[in-house]
């Protein structure tokens, strides 16, 4: 097998060089093209940039320049750090700085203005779609020297919701997703011919399973229309999808709208995975109504130890469903070649092996993450990684029962409520406030509980929408002279959530 990222998708490149690796929805781009186009980007940094291309920030959607992009920084043995094109300026800058990003590649259709202010004396590389798949006779590839694998090299660096509101950076090296790949590749026969989803933004570290799972096997990543992924079956039906992979909650949101059960079917599905947040048996029963003839998996994995690493796949006879303690599908049991211990009956799982990571890119938040680890000192292979998840074993399976401590999912993205708790109490009309996550239907949002001023809801919208991405701005915002509290004096968050799901109804103000 490959020794790096790059050379999983070279390898396929080299036997497979006709096979369509993307299919945009402005044309297909052949392996043979997306090589060629991520040499052209790889050149285009180092003319750039220098020799010295480290890390390489990456601004771009679903688009032949992000693909490109993330290849040529990849082709030369430099770092990929994804930046969100929606995500607030002064979290992108803060990323920057952290990750101390020495290039930026952006698609230029998301700079209409130029260069974002928080690229400010960044080396910037612009690039439109045409750039890197049509490019100039003049392009510089022939001077690019032979890639050189470094397994112990990061492949990328992706940032997490911080409980001081300072994003918690996750390097993840090569040898860490290989055997991921390795694994993956084999269980769902991805091969040419294979047509995978692509629901996840490059910033979530699913999306790595979307590019190099689909790449890896010589499969097609099948890109789809923003419309389309509002609408998961739409999607799937009209481009004759093989392979579903999504967070669970596009289930339910589908369904809201009553697109699952107008009597269509994805007969071309053969396996769907859900991951990011619990799978519940109504999200699993309904997309299994929609798609008759695919498996259903439940994945589990925290960025740590590298997009996913326990899976389980239901029987397709629903009355061989196993029940569970909360309604939710097991997280089954890890990946060969992984270790975990849990501290109780109903415990915390920790884990270890070859896809735990090796620690956050600043060492501080390394303290209290790691078994029998003290301090900000190496972390060693011996060290389990303390996911702060739930789990017990149910019928010889092992089944998520929540969070250790208040930090929550929303549309699969980790959040702690204390980073937009910190936001909110750093505006001037906020005194106190809490937040918490209420579930209905399958979907969870965040309620924020305030005292203080009173504000209308569309000036704290306005306001939060500056500083946190949209996934970490509350959905409601309920407004008290005092904040719920318990004997303790401490803040009463299971009062403040049932007072959450009594006005669940009411309308947002």
């Amino acid at each position: 097998m490959s020794d790096s990222l790059y050379q999983v998708f070279a390898d396929a490149a080299d036997r497979h060089p006709e096979v369509t690796a993307v299919e945009l929805p402005a044309g297909e781009v052949s392996y043979r093209m997306l090589r060629g186009a991520a040499e052209t980007v790889a050149a285009l940094l180092r003319q750039t940039r220098g020799e010295g291309v480290a890390r390489v920030g990456l601004l771009a959607g679903r688009s032949a320049v992000a693909y490109a992009g993330y290849l040529g920084a990849l082709r030369l043995g430099a770092t990929v750090v994804p930046f969100h094109p929606e995500y607030p300026a002064a979290r992108n800058q803060r990323i920057r700085e952290l990750a101390d990003v020495d290039v930026l590649l952006a698609d230029a259709a998301l700079l209409p203005g130029g260069a974002p202010r928080w690229a400010d004396r960044l080396a910037v590389l612009a690039l439109t779609d045409a750039d890197v798949l049509n490019p100039s006779a003049t392009a510089p590839r022939a001077d690019l020297p032979p890639h050189e694998a470094r397994p112990d090299g990061p492949a990328y660096v992706l940032f997490t919701s911080g409980t001081t509101g300072r994003p918690k950076g996750i390097p993840v090296r090569h040898r860490n997703v290989l055997p991921f790949l390795r694994h993956n590749i084999v269980r769902y026969g991805v091969r040419p011919g294979c047509r995978m989803s692509h629901t996840f933004d490059l910033t979530f570290d699913l999306s790595v399973f979307d590019l190099f799972v689909t790449w890896g096997g010589g499969a097609t990543l099948v890109v789809p229309e923003r419309s389309e992924l509002f609408s998961p079956l739409d999607y799937a039906t009209r481009r004759r999808l093989t392979h579903w992979f999504s967070v669970p909650s596009a289930v339910s949101v589908s369904a809201g709208f009553g697109l699952l059960s107008d009597g269509r079917k994805a007969t071309t599905l053969r396996h769907s995975l859900f991951c990011g947040e619990p799978l519940t048996y109504e999200q699993a029963a309904a997309w299994q109504a929609a798609a008759p003839h695919s498996t259903v998996d439940n994945l589990y994995g925290p960025t740590e130890l590298t997009i996913a690493c326990a899976e389980y796949r239901l029987p397709r006879d629903r009355r061989q469903w196993p029940g569970t303690s909360n309604g939710t599908v097991p997280i089954g049991s890890l990946y060969e070649g992984l270790e975990h211990v849990v501290d109780a009956e109903t415990g915390e799982l920790s884990v270890r092996g070859p896809q735990r990571f090796d620690g956050y890119l600043d060492p501080r938040d390394n303290v209290n993450r790691f078994l029998d680890h003290h301090g900000t000192g190496p972390v060693k292979p011996r060290h389990y990684y303390r996911t702060g998840d739930r789990v017990r074993l149910e019928g010889g399976h092992l089944v998520h029962l929540g969070r250790l401590d208040d930090q929550v999912k929303i549309r699969g993205f980790r959040v702690e409520p204390g980073e937009v708790e910190a936001a909110l109490r750093g505006l001037p009309e906020v005194h106190e406030a809490a937040v918490v996550p209420v579930t209905r239907a399958g979907v969870t949002e965040l309620v924020a509980g305030c005292t203080g001023r009173p504000v209308p809801r569309r000036e704290l919208l306005r306001a939060l929408r500056g500083t946190l991405p949209v996934h970490l701005v509350p959905r409601r915002f309920l407004y008290f002279d005092s904040l719920p509290r318990n004997a303790n004096g401490k803040t009463d968050r299971a009062a403040l959530r049932a007072l959450a799901e009594e006005t669940a109804d009411a309308v947002p103000a």
